[in-house]
């Protein structure tokens, strides 16, 4: 199974299944010198975990990371970085009467078209589950991003098009979510503060098609914008160009309609994302679907999901860009011989 790699000096390879023993991911090429424990990685971890309310699934993990290599006395050795999440809640007992099913919203219909072979138990690689490795992942490198003034904000901003800030509102759907046996679509966004200009390629390499094909690779994306998004398709040039202007040797834009990147190249504006997700695909209502012998049934999908993704996939949202933007400061390093020569002159 290729695709399970992604970056191309902070590289992040993710392994594992929803119900195996453990599930993980290895970091190659972080910069030795770096704090990290599991501490500093549980932040991160907690934000993921569901927390027993109306929002999440009553699948309760601990979500410890543990390293096992990259780590010595409390700082990175440059040498790949092992990191191991071991599962202790799985009823894989819950899925057995899914073995022959494909379950409508899923990707179980793609795996046996493709591999002829899948794991049932909770969705194996296609689980929501392997993302707690990404936020592990990515937590190292949100920490690096925040030694040089990164900041990020990333929040929920509607649970079926309802602003998450009406709570009554929001509570109300969820109730009857659950007592109809059905889920609903949600949206992130995620906010960018303090990144330089000049990172990104402007070809195949772009910052923003990066950034896209990361936060795409979430299970359950299916739209991603970069400012204002589709909203440009409906300006004229003289309302979406960000004008320029410079104060005390500073240059900014004036507006902020590109969302921090022109020509896939970041201008130092804020970078805005927003990222929607589709409704969970398991659900207990009854829906028609086939067996993988071409029998057709009605099914409803009993266990423990989540409700809406969002909430929980916020932090994920966060961690994935972060990757990208890491390793994007990495690469730019060689991006000017001045920069080499800077980095190597013999004092």
């Amino acid at each position: 199974m290729a695709g399970s790699t992604f970056g191309t000096i902070f590289k992040v390879t993710t392994w594992g299944e929803s119900h195996g023993p453990a599930i993980g991911a290895v970091v190659d090429g972080c910069p030795a010198g770096l704090p990290l424990d599991e501490s500093s990685l549980k932040p991160y971890m907690e934000r993921r975990r569901p927390n027993g309310g109306k929002l999440s699934t009553k699948r309760v993990e601990p979500d410890n990371v543990e390293i096992l290599s990259g780590v010595y006395e409390g700082l990175t050795t440059g040498a790949p970085i092992s990191l191991l999440i071991r599962s202790t809640d799985q009823h894989s007992s819950d899925y057995d009467a899914l073995k022959e099913v494909c379950r409508p919203g899923h990707a179980d219909f793609g795996f046996d078209a493709k591999f002829g072979i899948r794991d049932h138990r909770g969705g194996g690689r296609s689980s929501a589950r392997e993302t707690a490795a990404r936020v592990a992942a990515g937590g190292i490198a949100l920490i690096a991003l925040g030694r040089l003034g990164v900041r990020f904000r990333t929040e929920v901003t509607a649970i079926g098009g309802v602003p998450f800030s009406r709570t009554e509102e929001i509570d109300a759907l969820l109730d009857s979510l659950k007592a109809a046996g059905d889920s609903i679509g949600s949206e992130v966004e995620c906010t960018v503060s303090g990144f330089p200009a000049g990172i990104g390629d402007p070809v195949f390499d772009k910052l923003d098609a990066l950034l896209g094909q990361a936060l795409f690779s979430i299970g359950a994306v299916k739209a991603v914008e970069i400012g204002d998004g589709r909203k440009v398709s409906l300006m004229r040039g003289s309302k979406n160009n960000d004008p320029f202007h410079a104060e005390c040797g500073r240059i900014e834009t004036v507006s902020n309609h590109a969302g921090g990147i022109l020509g896939g190249i970041s201008n130092g504006s804020d970078i805005r994302i927003h990222v929607y997700f589709k409704p969970t695909p398991s659900i207990s209502l009854p829906q028609d679907t086939v067996t993988r012998s071409g029998e057709n049934i009605r099914l409803g999908i009993r266990g423990r999901h989540d409700p809406v993704i969002a909430p929980r996939a916020a932090v994920v949202v966060e961690a994935m860009t972060g990757l990208v933007l890491f390793d994007g400061l990495l690469r730019n390093m060689t991006s000017r011989m001045s920069l080499v020569e800077k980095f190597y002159r013999l004092q």
